[in-house]
């Protein structure tokens, strides 16, 4: 049953082992679906999806197979632009979820009846509606359309309000829980929580409570209580980011702010360093992103100073010219002390035990007409910049040898 539906869902990237599509079969055979689309999407998520990083690719494989089973498929382009008033939502949230707190009203609502005239409202509308207790439309009263006064009902296109609707068309709910994303803020953080190792020989005093000790030395004691304190484990990582800054990595400056505040608000590592670079590493590297000639630090310094330790990550496209990598005089924002960018990454490798590099824009395999790139990939371990890679990043990073 359904064999198709296997297929679908392989080609929107979900792994779905034969185990599991039997698993399927077995509950659609005993009824657990309930002859309902609704209930049968709910049991084929719970059974064939591992991770919440794959609820988006399941709802656009579901979609595509069963548009034709869903009234979800008669919206159109031209009835979600009359439904599109974003310049007003901030304004009427504001005002609404106001009115709903103070009212804090329960209601009652018959979902198959409000589906079925969200169906005969389809058939006949041909145009747009705003206000009104009729009509699928803005700012009305009826159970359908967005941004009206209504609680309950079914949500079409716009934005939460109420958060009360028990249906959302033209909506990807989970497209930011997928690995394959470029990175949000948080999804830095959770990633950057994974660089940590544990350590006690610190100088600090015992003042954390040894329960496996405190457990032993009470049974030693005849039972009688006995505690044992300890030194707190403290993380003992030492981290050191290396970003690329201007030029190709301009579209991308965002992204790095949320990377630079995500490490700076993670409070747990033992040293924390940040400096920048134009297109490669020379022999200067700078204080901030403007990257001006003058507010830096020698990169000999660095390895004077930072010792092999640090974990290093290094953020950058990799989209400089070859000449920038592999001339002596390649470097046009600053000295590079005779030696090539390829020379210095080199020496970045033989001193740091662990590098890896983020790429915001990294092309698949060797891509022979990205030459740099390729040279890069050969010298240190290189992710893209998405929550799947970051995560690869950050493992890779923690492993021991």
């Amino acid at each position: 049953m359904f064999q198709h539906f296997f297929y679908t869902l392989q080609e929107f990237g979900l792994k779905v082992t034969l185990g599991e599509w039997l698993t399927l079969q077995e509950a659609l055979d005993k009824g657990l679906a309930n002859s309902s689309l609704t209930d049968f999407y709910y049991l084929a998520r719970m059974i064939l999806v591992k991770s919440e990083t794959d609820f988006d690719k399941f709802d656009m494989a579901f979609e595509n197979e069963f548009k034709s089973a869903k009234y979800e498929a008669d919206i159109t382009d031209t009835m979600l632009e009359w439904l599109d008033k974003s310049d007003l939502y901030d304004q009427w949230r504001e005002e609404k979820v106001h009115e709903m707190n103070e009212q804090g009203e329960q209601v009652d609502i018959d979902k198959n009846d409000v589906e079925q005239k969200f169906r005969d409202r389809l058939k006949d509308q041909d145009a747009e509606h705003n206000g009104g207790s009729f009509w699928i439309g803005t700012m009305g009263k009826t159970s359908f359309g967005n941004m009206g006064g209504n609680v309950g009902g079914i949500r079409v296109g716009g934005k939460t309000g109420y958060q009360s609707a028990f249906s959302v068309i033209g909506a990807r709910k989970y497209k930011d829980f997928r690995d394959d994303t470029i990175l949000t803020g948080r999804q830095f953080q959770m990633a950057l929580r994974k660089l940590r190792q544990f350590s006690t020989k610190l100088d600090i005093p015992k003042t954390e409570l040894d329960l496996d000790g405190t457990i032993r030395k009470t049974c030693d004691n005849g039972g009688c209580l006995q505690i044992v304190m300890d030194k707190p484990r403290k993380n003992s990582v030492k981290l050191l980011l290396l970003m690329d800054s201007g030029g190709t990595m301009i579209p991308y400056s965002s992204l790095l702010n949320e990377l630079f505040q995500a490490v700076h608000k993670s409070n747990h590592y033992k040293d924390v360093k940040t400096y920048y670079f134009h297109n490669c590493i020379y022999s200067k590297l700078y204080n901030t992103p403007e990257c001006e000639n003058g507010d830096w630090i020698d990169t000999e310094w660095l390895f004077k100073n930072l010792d092999s330790d640090y974990k290093v990550i290094i953020v950058g496209d990799a989209a400089m010219a070859p000449e920038e990598l592999y001339s002596v005089s390649g470097n046009y924002r600053g000295p590079n002390n005779g030696l090539s960018g390829m020379d210095w990454l080199l020496l970045m490798k033989r001193h740091y035990k662990k590098i890896v590099w983020l790429n915001p824009k990294m092309a698949p395999g060797h891509a022979p007409w990205r030459e740099a790139e390729t040279a890069v990939k050969e010298i240190f371990p290189m992710y893209k910049l998405t929550v799947d890679g970051l995560n690869q990043a950050m493992a890779k990073l923690m492993v021991n040898r």
